[in-house]
């Protein structure tokens, strides 16, 4: 079996620590767990790899947040890869810092890498694994906010969070979506 997991952020090093990158965070975790390496590939960089036996590609698309589908469809189609083994990891403002939900489907919450993935794709129906980085921003600020680096308390934090997310990623591939849901959501 062959499983896709893609962690949504930004290229360049203006991006590389800021909120909106987490879900590149945790796939170079991931990556490093599998100890595998990332390569210049299609539409970003990818590492594969195996756990437990099951094929692991480990995608960081170098499109933009905002062109993610794009990546997902052509690695996807590459690999023959359904899309029940397709784990999305993304940022989530309407989640507190370093809330973890996994969800099986569901809308793209005003995310625009969700929102390309689903009109790509032209479904809602994907894993998602969201990290919550909380909506502590002024009016009219969201931009910067997202785009900004973690508070020093963040920063402290995210390690731990970083590695639990590796672990709820790794579990999707082979414990399952429900499964993993179980151990893994709120923690």
């Amino acid at each position: 079996m062959k499983y896709l997991i893609v962690g949504l952020g930004n290229k360049g090093s203006e991006y590389e620590n800021t909120r909106h990158n987490i879900g590149f965070k945790v796939a170079e975790k991931i990556a490093e767990t599998l100890d595998v390496s990332f390569n210049t590939a299609n539409f970003g960089w990818m590492a594969e790899g195996k756990h437990k036996g099951r094929k692991v590609f480990v995608l960081k698309p170098d499109t933009y947040m905002n062109l993610s589908g794009n990546a997902v469809r052509y690695w996807m189609q590459k690999e023959n890869i359904p899309l029940e083994n397709v784990l999305i990891i993304t940022d989530d403002l309407a989640l507190p810092f370093g809330t973890l939900r996994m969800k099986g489907k569901g809308s793209d919450a005003g995310h625009n890498g969700l929102k390309n993935i689903n009109e790509v794709l032209q479904t809602q129906n994907y894993t998602r694994l969201r990290f919550g980085i909380s909506a502590d921003f002024s009016a009219g600020r969201q931009v910067d906010y997202v785009l900004g680096t973690w508070s020093g308390e963040e920063a402290e934090k995210l390690p731990e969070r970083i590695e639990t997310f590796s672990k709820a990623s790794l579990s999707f591939v082979f414990a399952g979506l429900n499964n993993t849901m179980s151990a893994f959501n709120g923690k």
